[in-house]
This record gives C-alpha cells, structure tokens and sequence, in this order.
C-alpha cells in the first residue's frame, strides 16, 4: 500500500486517540496532521509494525499537545469544557451509547484533573485495551509506573463518575422534562428535577454571556434559568439531539448552533448540567 493509504487506514483510531486525550476536535486534528508529517517522511523500510509506530507518534505528540493545553487552559476565560465532537438530531440510539461511554462531555471533563501521562496511559489501558508493556513502550515509562497511573486514574475517574447508570429512556426523560422546565423558566419544576447539590458549568470562552464559574445547588441554578427564560433576547428554538452519542439539548438561534447541554444523573436526578456556548467550538457542528 502506498504512505498514504497506509495512513489513511489508520486515520479514525489516530483521530480517536488524540481526541480523547485533548478533548478538542482542533487539537486532535493538528495532532493527527504532525503525524501524517512525521510517518511522511520516516524511513518505512525500519518500521515493522505500522499501526504502532503511528499509534507511538500521537501518542506522544498527543501528551506534547496536551502539556501545552493544560498551561492554556488555566489562562482561559471561565470554565473550560472539551470541544464537542459531533452533534446528532437523530442518531442510532445502540451505536450512541457506545460512543458516549468514551466521550462523553462529562467523563472527557473528568480526565483533564488528571496529567497527561496519566491520562494517556489510562485511555490507553481502559479504552483501547493496550497491555502494560505495550503503554510502557508508547509513553515512555517503565511498566510498574505505568501500572500505578492506570491504578491513580481509575481511582480518581470512578469516583467522579455517577455511581449509578441509568437507562437510555431514563436519561432522555429526564432531560426532556428539564428542557420544558427550563425553557418556561418553571424554578418549581426545576428543582424537583435537580439534585439538591447540583453543578451547572458553562463554558463561553469569553465570548458570549455565560456564567464564569461554576454554579452549585438547584435553587442557584433554577434562579438562573428563570432569569434566563424572562430575557427579551433570549428567543432561543430548543430541539431535543445527541452530543458525543449522549442526549443533548440543541439551542438555536437563526438556524445556527447557539449552545449544548448534556447533562448527569445520580439517583434519578439531576446532578451535572455541561453547555458549552463558545462559538468557536461549535463551528461546523450542523
């Protein structure tokens, strides 16, 4: 096969792989793109594995990246949320729960506490199955310490994550009732569907009206969804989609993506609510 055949084939897992380390389509991208540069112009004749040798090259240009990223986003204005990745009114309900379990805006949030080696080696290690040698040689570190960060990141990543899954038909429901909650401003009906600790994280980018830090507690956060709904320029239509394969809500505004909300359950309720309204990460989206 020809340099870029070979690539080629290999694009999407590449592409995955630096998505879910950078959680930005951007990013991932430019990090797929040093790759293709660097297997362009390497000796192919000493390569004798492919698919490992351009799985080593993101990888590493992936925790470069991400080194970089990290010391942006503390500059960054307000909460920062990952890049959604695709935005779907009317997915394969089976296919999108397989890919939210990866990407999800909630669980890819939860991996930026951690540092980017951790990170690699715990994607590596619980999403695409890699054994502790095989990261040990990706990375660059010895196996047992490999061994520690997928033991440190599992820890940490489980105990972010909701302890109780919910069905597909459940998590839909519960978002569609916030939807109409929230776009009649109903502050009573708001917080029956909240946990009473609730979090609600907006990410603007400094480009938009968003909240600059998180806001905790469902009376806090139904206050704002009433003040939000009672807004003349808030004329918003809300559709009903899939973000990362999750259930979403779609804000639209002169048929352009304005906004989109995913959302976390504990419990029966809600107890995350994610939007992300910088322009910049919505381009392209629909």
């Amino acid at each position: 096969m020809s340099t870029e055949t070979v690539f080629e084939t290999h694009r999407p897992r590449l592409f995955g792989l630096a998505y879910k380390l950078l959680g930005s389509r951007s990013d991932a991208e430019d990090v797929v793109q040093d790759a293709w540069l660097r297997w362009r112009q390497a000796d192919r004749s000493a390569i004798r594995d492919a698919e490992a040798w351009l799985v080593t090259a993101t990888t590493r240009l992936g925790i470069d990246r991400l080194r970089l990223a990290r010391t942006e986003r503390e500059a960054y204005f307000g909460p920062w949320l990952p890049e959604p990745l695709s935005v779907d009114e009317s997915p394969d309900p089976e296919r999108g729960a397989e890919i939210a379990e990866q990407v999800s805006l909630a669980f890819l949030s939860v991996l930026e506490r951690l540092g980017p080696e951790e990170r690699a080696a715990f994607l590596l290690k619980e999403v695409f199955d890699y054994d502790y040698a095989q990261i040990a040689e990706l990375i660059g570190q010895g196996e047992a310490n490999c061994r520690q960060m997928v033991h440190r990141a599992r820890t940490r990543v489980q105990a972010d994550r909701p302890r109780f899954a919910v069905t597909p038909e459940k998590h839909r429901s519960l978002l569609e009732h916030f939807m109409h909650a929230a776009q009649s401003g109903d502050r009573n009906a708001i917080v029956q569907l909240l946990d009473a600790d609730a979090q609600l994280v907006s990410d603007g980018g400094g480009k938009v009206n968003a909240t600059i830090r998180p806001l905790h507690g469902a009376e806090r956060i139904a206050r704002l969804f009433w003040a939000i709904a009672r807004r003349p320029q808030s004329a918003l239509e809300w559709r009903f989609g899939h973000v990362n394969g999750e259930p979403a809500l779609l804000r639209m505004r002169d048929g352009r993506l304005h906004s989109v909300t995913t959302v976390t359950i504990e419990d029966d309720r809600i107890s995350g609510i994610f939007t992300v309204l910088n322009p910049d990460k919505l381009t392209g989206l629909m």
